[in-house]
């Protein structure tokens, strides 16, 4: 790994000790916020951010994300999970912690076009992403050089339709290898089977080049061309058996007009897209995203 970016992970990693985040989904009912906050004072612990949604105020689910800090949190970390079970039972909450001395660790998976992983590898080398990059997986052989570069292991593993389960299999297994938590498909132009999926559920972010619903499968930007489109987008969504349909993390668009080629029109999304997904994995490694059955609740 290059020694720049080993010495900002280090840094991180030493500011992060001592903070903890909490997501919490439960009935909404009043004092929900104090009693969390309560919780968290009578550990010790100082809240830096809160933010909070109900579906209903009357009959609704709540929903609550907590930033907070707690010195050696690293040492109480054990205990306050254990004593925070009777609160999450008495309250009916589905609930997580997370540590900040616990740094997800990502695969990004990444076809021929690199503009998507460029982005991600730029923020990870700026320190914008609470990750460690492990390792990247192509179905092409353009990244190496870019990401051997950086001292990421990168597997070139051909993909077509003929050969998927045996692909995947091998996926799987380095998966498992190098401990991931999180996979990102930056312009992996590949399907993936449910039988992929259901292995990491909630834990696999793709990047869908046009703007969800409209112009979903192949040729996105030929097709919005011909159609004449006003505005054309990117979504970036967890991936579920459903193609292209998963619960959506981030959106974004930009205006174009007939003046606008095709190959303009892939320009500027190939900005959109890279954008969205930065922004969508971004989130997702700081604890900003609860999932609630096809759609989310972001904060941001």
């Amino acid at each position: 790994m290059d020694e720049n970016v080993n010495m900002k992970l280090k840094q991180q990693s030493k500011q992060a000790e001592n903070r903890g985040r909490l997501l919490v989904k439960c009935p909404d009912k009043p004092g929900i916020v104090s009693l969390v906050s309560t919780f968290l004072y009578n550990h010790k612990a100082n809240i830096i951010e809160s933010s909070q949604y109900s579906s209903d105020p009357e009959n609704g689910t709540f929903f609550i994300r907590i930033e907070f800090q707690c010195e050696n949190l690293i040492e109480q970390a054990v205990q306050i999970e254990k004593d925070f079970v009777e609160v999450a039972r008495k309250h009916s909450m589905d609930y997580h912690f997370a540590f900040g001395n616990e740094r997800k660790r990502s695969a990004i998976f990444v076809s021929k076009e690199p503009h998507c992983l460029m982005e991600l590898l730029w923020e990870w080398q700026n320190g914008d992403l609470e990750t460690d990059v492990v390792v990247v997986i192509s179905n092409h052989e353009e990244a190496r050089d870019m990401v051997e570069s950086l001292g990421i292991p990168f597997h070139y593993i051909p993909a077509n339709k003929d050969i998927r389960k045996q692909v995947e299999a091998e996926q799987i297994r380095l998966m498992e290898e190098y401990n991931v938590d999180l996979l990102i498909l930056a312009r992996y132009m590949q399907i993936l089977t449910p039988d992929f999926v259901s292995h990491f559920p909630n834990q696999i972010i793709n990047i869908h080049h046009s703007f969800l619903p409209a112009f979903i499968g192949a040729r996105p930007y030929e097709r919005a061309y011909g159609r004449g489109v006003k505005l054309i987008g990117a979504t970036s969504h967890y991936v579920t058996n459903d193609l292209d349909e998963g619960p959506i993390i981030e959106q974004d668009i930009e205006r174009v007009d007939h003046r606008d080629s095709v190959i303009d029109l892939k320009k500027i999304g190939s900005r959109i897209e890279r954008r969205v997904l930065a922004k969508a994995v971004k989130w997702h490694l700081e604890n900003r995203v609860i999932v609630e059955g096809n759609k989310t609740i972001v904060f941001h």
